[in-house]
């Protein structure tokens, strides 16, 4: 895989971005989904995206694993695979069209500002319609896990979740790290399955890995850089960072 220069900076700056959002600023991750898309392609993209996220995945674990809350995954976590499963199906036929425009990244930033106004609106619809309900976890679940098979985009979706739940910023990181952590390796085979069905339009490569393996310097600064903001940023900032950066990532996803 010959790159541009151009390209290998893109790379650089995403694989940093990736590292300090899994460490220290969740949202930040999501601009890196339209910078890849710009430097690779939008499918190419997914598959040189995820091998950096499951690096960053790994730090966090080891980090923050001792704060996980598991109960808010347990029931979350069978609709995710359920999302994984639409999404693997969705980016198989979406292979098979011409188009100029990806319709999913509207899909996708459609579900992130459903969520983000029943975020705000929550003191007035009260439970029934919040990530926590019933009806709320189910399609939390399969959004996310359609959202980051079809583009490594569900972090707004799973952060809006847990901000439902109000957990402290450590708390917030290690369940969200975990949840990541086993969905990203579970994903790794379906590209791979998705590559092997259609080898014209791969997604995983042997070029895209060894790329991947060469930008492991920046996603190591990156967990550094996010390791050290984390405990100097105060709730507040930390909860409002999140916020404002899914909605510019949803707008962004939507405009295009």
């Amino acid at each position: 895989m010959h790159l541009e220069p151009w390209q290998w900076i893109f790379g650089a700056v995403a694989a940093l971005l990736v590292g300090i959002s899994k460490t220290g600023i969740p949202g930040i991750g999501i601009l890196v989904v339209p910078m890849l898309a710009q430097a690779f392609g939008s499918r190419p993209s997914i598959g040189i995206m995820l091998p950096m996220l499951i690096m960053g995945d790994v730090f966090a674990v080891i980090w923050y694993k001792k704060h996980t809350q598991w109960d808010k995954l347990v029931g979350l976590l069978p609709w995710v695979v359920a999302g994984v499963g639409v999404g693997a199906i969705a980016l198989w036929q979406f292979a098979l069209l011409k188009t100029n425009r990806d319709i999913l990244d509207i899909v996708i930033g459609s579900l992130i500002l459903i969520m983000l106004s029943l975020h705000f609106a929550q003191r007035f619809l009260g439970e029934q319609l919040t990530p926590k309900s019933p009806i709320g976890v189910a399609s939390t679940g399969i959004s996310a896990g359609f959202a980051t098979t079809v583009s490594n985009a569900a972090g707004p979706i799973m952060q809006i979740y847990l901000m439902a739940h109000k957990l402290p910023k450590e708390q917030f990181m290690g369940t969200i790290a975990w949840y990541f952590f086993i969905i990203n390796v579970g994903k790794l085979p379906i590209y791979f399955l998705l590559t092997a069905i259609n080898p014209k339009k791969p997604i995983v490569t042997g070029s895209s890995l060894l790329f991947n393996i060469a930008l492991f310097p920046a996603v190591l600064a990156g967990v550094l850089i996010g390791k050290w903001l984390l405990p100097r940023m105060s709730q507040r900032t930390f909860n409002t960072a999140i916020l404002v950066l899914a909605g510019i990532a949803a707008l962004r996803l939507i405009v295009g």
